[in-house]
Formats: structure tokens, sequence, C-alpha cells
């Protein structure tokens, strides 16, 4: 696996056990260097697992993966991950959590970007981390890891426990820090809509299994929503899914040819898609799908 790609994986596998479940199996992908990418799909669906091989906190059962080309833990210097759980210590304060931050990264520790994360959110530096809350243990996580100023940012869930208006603040921050720095950022989630705006890359996982992988405009580009007649045929387009409603077709394709002019034809939300392909899991292996017919 060579060239630039911030994270590579070819057959990637994981099995927890030796007779338990696959929560990986025959990943590939590339994600390419200075992108923000999101990590989507249904809980349970091997998000988490692919950060932390990622990472270099688990190993694969088969296949392999690198990071910033090389294996996972020769990369751990300049990869900074926050797990779901934010792990930090609970008896420590804040100040004291800044500081082990700083005596762990001697090399690339940028204190003021720690201390200007922490102070935007009003955060007593003398305060235990065991008082404060999930939506403020997300902030000094991220202090932590953005101080590091590393290539490559792993986020799991990070925005899960904040409110509306934090989730908001902090996603500039990581704006920023990807505009400012180049970092390649990577963050899984299963709430689509707060990412469409920030992300430009895709990984959607269902089932433990890469579905679709790429840039978001031209994975958006290359699929149209359709309504027709109920008895228009779809082929030779590869159909994702289609419903019909009465004398309504509507459906999400790939178009393989100039579609019907008649068809009325939009643009999908990047959650329309998201949502289609993990409906539908042997979407855009076929030339169609099953239709599902639906009351009117």
């Amino acid at each position: 696996m060579t060239g630039t790609a911030a994270i590579e994986a070819a057959a990637l596998g994981k099995r927890f056990g030796r007779r338990g479940g696959w929560a990986l199996r025959d990943c590939a992908f590339r994600l390419p260097a200075g992108r923000v990418c999101a990590v989507v799909g249904p809980n349970g669906a091997g998000k988490s697992t692919l950060l932390t091989l990622a990472a270099g906190l688990l190993a694969p059962t088969e296949g392999a993966i690198s990071v910033l080309g090389t294996v996972p833990g020769a990369a751990r210097e300049r990869v900074a991950y926050v797990a779901q759980d934010k792990p930090l210590y609970p008896q420590l304060s804040v100040a004291e959590t800044l500081r082990m931050g700083a005596d762990l990264n001697t090399d690339r520790w940028d204190a003021s970007v720690a201390q200007r994360i922490v102070d935007d959110g009003d955060l007593n530096p003398k305060s235990r981390i065991r008082t404060l809350s999930g939506g403020q243990c997300t902030r000094v996580a991220l202090a932590l890891a953005l101080a590091k100023r590393p290539e490559l940012l792993l986020l799991d869930e990070p925005m899960a426990d904040l409110d509306p208006l934090a989730r908001h603040e902090m996603m500039g921050l990581l704006m920023a820090q990807a505009a400012e720095s180049g970092t390649t950022i990577v963050m899984s989630s299963h709430v689509v809509a707060e990412l469409e705006d920030s992300c430009d890359h895709l990984l959607l996982i269902g089932g433990g299994r890469v579905r679709l992988a790429g840039e978001i405009d031209e994975l958006l580009a290359a699929h149209v929503h359709v309504s027709a007649p109920a008895h228009a045929v779809l082929a030779p387009h590869t159909v994702v899914e289609s419903r019909t409603t009465g004398r309504q077709l509507s459906a999400l394709v790939r178009p393989s040819s100039t579609l019907d002019t008649d068809w009325r034809t939009s643009t999908p939300s990047l959650e329309e898609l998201v949502l289609s392909y993990l409906r539908n899991p042997e979407a855009g292996t076929a030339p169609a799908a099953k239709t599902e017919e639906t009351a009117v």
C-alpha cells in the first residue's frame, strides 16, 4: 500500500474471539490526506472498531491497514484519537490534565491551542475531571487531541454528548483546524445531518463492510432521485432503492445512460443517499432492487 493516503485498507477484517463474530470483514478503501471524512453507519456497524484499528490499539484479524504511509503503531505520534467514552483521569484537574498532555507530547504540543479550547468552554482549571459534565469532558478531550497538532485526528462520535450550540462550536473548531494545519479528520457518527456541511469524504459502513466510499460531491453527482409513473422501467440503471405509492414510483438510481426525459429528477441529500444504501444491503449489486409496495 503506497502513496499519500491518510488511511488505506485492503481486505481488512477484525473478529473478536476465536468463535466471535466479525466486526469488520473484507474492507477496502483509500482516504486521501487532507480530507474531512465522515464515517457513518448504524450502531454496531463497525465504525468504532475501524477507528481503533487506525489508532493502532487493535490488530487486524486479516488483511492490512496503513496510516500515514506506515503501520498504525509507528504513526502514533502523528495521530490523535478521541474514543467514544472520552477516557480521562477522573482524579486530575483540568489544568493537571493539560500538563500531562504537554509532558507526553513534548515535541508537538501547542499549549495555546489547548488553553483556548478550555477557556472558550468557561472551564475552571482547578475543576476535577470527575465533576465535569459529558460535554465538558468532550471539550477537554478535544483540547488534548488538537494541542498535539496531529496529522490525523480520529474522532469516535465526538459530538454525542454536546448540546446543539456546543456541537456547532466544536465543529467550527475542527474545520478551522483542518483548514489551518491541513489535518486529516476522520469522524464517526450515526447522525448524518450534522456532518453534511462539514465533511468532504464519506465512508459508509453497514454490517461490518464498506458499502460506499469516496468524495461526497462525486457520490451525490453519481446518484439521482427519480419520480416516474408506477409502470416505468428503471433498467438498465442501477437501482439503490425504489418505492411505489399508488401511481407514482420513487427511486434512487445510479444512471448508466441518459434518463427518460419524462421523469422528474433531483439530486439526493447525503442523508437520503446514506439511508437508501443502509436500508438495502444488496444495493448496487444488481441492475434492479426489490420494490417496496406501500399503501396509499
